[in-house]
C-alpha cells in the first residue's frame, strides 16, 4: 500500500506549484499558511504532494535558516512576455478594488510572474521601483495626451536619480524628478533647486523639451503615495482637520465611499454618517462636496466652512 502522504485539493495543489514557480528562492511552510489559510500540518502534507508529483521541486538552499522549497528545474516555459510596468499596474489596482476583486487580481499577477520566473528578480525589482515612484492621486477625470518618450524619460530619471530639463510655462528648468501623480490630470512631482526647497507640481501636457541630463541628485527617501495622500486631490497646502456630516438619505452610499486614505466613518442612531480625514487641497474638497447637495454639512474646519459659502455665493452671482 502506498502511504506517502497526499493532499487531495487540486485546485490548492496547482495554485501551491504556481506559487512556487513565481518565487525564485521558493517558498516556506509559513508561506502556504498564510496563502491557504491552512494549518501547519496541511501545509507540510501539500508541499508533500507536490514533491511526491513534481521532480524538480526539492529544498532550496538560502542563506538564512528558515526551510523553502521550489524548483530546481524551471517547467514552466515563458510563453508571454509581460513586462514590470505591466505588473506593477495590476500591482496598483488591486490598491482601488474590493477585497475580493483584489484577491482575484493578486492570483493573475502570481501566474503572470510564474511565466516569467526566469527573470523574476529583476522584474520584482523594477516592480517595486514602479510601485514608489508612481501613485495614484485622489481624484481622476479628463485624459490628457501625453508623449510616451517624455515620459519613459522622466521615469529614466526617477528611476537612476538624474536630473531632467524641460520648457514649461515658456521657461527652460532643471527639475529632480521624484514621481507621477495620475489624477484629474498627470502631474510631474520634482523639485527645482532654482525655485528653492520642497517639492513642486508639473502638468504633464504642459512641459516640453524633455530631456536626461548626467547631473544626479538626491531623492532623501521620497515616497509618492504619502505625498498624494496628504491631499484631498494633487496640489498641497494647508492640511484641514475636515469633518463632515451626511443625512441618512444617502447613507449608504456614504458608507461604501473612498473620500480619501485617512478617513474614519461613524454611524449615528438618526442614521446619519460623520466622516473626517485629514488633508489640503480645499477647492478639490469644496468641488466634491457640491455633487452632495444639501445631503452634507461641513462640521469643522470654520475656514473650509466659510470657503465653500463664498464659492457657492460667487456661482450663484454668474448665474
Amino acid at each position: 500500500m502506498d502511504d506517502k502522504p497526499r493532499y487531495s485539493r487540486v485546485s490548492d495543489i496547482i495554485q501551491l506549484i504556481i506559487l512556487m514557480q513565481s518565487k525564485i528562492n521558493g517558498v516556506t511552510l509559513q508561506d502556504i499558511q498564510e496563502e491557504f489559510g491552512v494549518s501547519r500540518r496541511t501545509a507540510e502534507r501539500m508541499r508533500d504532494s507536490i514533491m511526491n508529483i513534481m521532480p524538480h521541486v526539492e529544498e532550496i538552499e538560502t542563506h538564512d535558516r528558515i526551510k523553502r522549497w521550489g524548483f530546481t528545474n524551471y517547467s514552466l516555459r515563458e510563453v508571454v512576455s509581460f513586462s514590470a510596468e505591466n505588473i506593477a499596474l495590476l500591482e496598483k489596482l488591486t490598491q482601488n478594488l474590493d477585497k475580493i476583486t483584489a484577491k482575484e487580481l493578486k492570483n493573475i499577477i502570481t501566474k503572470i510572474k510564474a511565466l516569467n520566473s526566469r527573470r523574476i528578480n529583476s522584474i520584482e525589482n523594477e516592480v517595486e521601483f514602479l510601485m514608489h515612484s508612481e501613485g495614484f492621486g485622489i481624484r481622476q477625470n479628463p485624459v490628457y495626451k501625453i508623449d510616451l518618450d517624455a515620459l519613459s524619460t522622466i521615469r529614466q530619471g526617477i528611476k537612476d536619480g538624474l536630473k531632467i530639463t524641460a520648457v514649461y510655462h515658456d521657461k527652460k528648468r532643471t527639475l529632480e524628478p521624484l514621481g507621477i501623480l495620475f489624477g484629474e490630470k498627470i502631474h510631474l512631482i520634482a523639485r527645482e533647486p532654482d525655485k528653492g526647497e520642497g517639492e513642486f507640481n508639473y502638468l504633464l501636457h504642459k512641459m516640453k523639451d524633455i530631456k536626461l541630463t548626467r547631473e544626479s541628485f538626491d531623492s532623501k527617501g521620497f515616497n509618492i503615495q504619502e505625498y498624494a495622500n496628504l491631499s484631498f486631490g494633487i496640489y498641497h497646502g494647508e492640511i484641514y482637520d475636515v469633518k463632515l456630516l451626511f443625512s441618512p438619505e444617502v447613507a449608504e452610499d456614504v458608507l461604501q465611499y473612498n473620500f480619501h486614505p485617512t478617513q474614519k466613518m461613524k454611524q449615528l442612531e438618526d442614521g446619519s454618517v460623520k466622516v473626517s480625514f485629514k488633508a489640503s487641497g480645499d477647492r478639490h474638497i469644496i468641488w466634491h462636496l457640491f455633487k452632495w447637495g444639501n445631503k452634507v454639512k461641513i462640521l469643522s474646519p470654520e475656514k473650509l466652512k466659510k470657503a465653500y459659502k463664498d464659492y457657492m455665493l460667487d456661482v450663484l452671482k454668474e448665474m
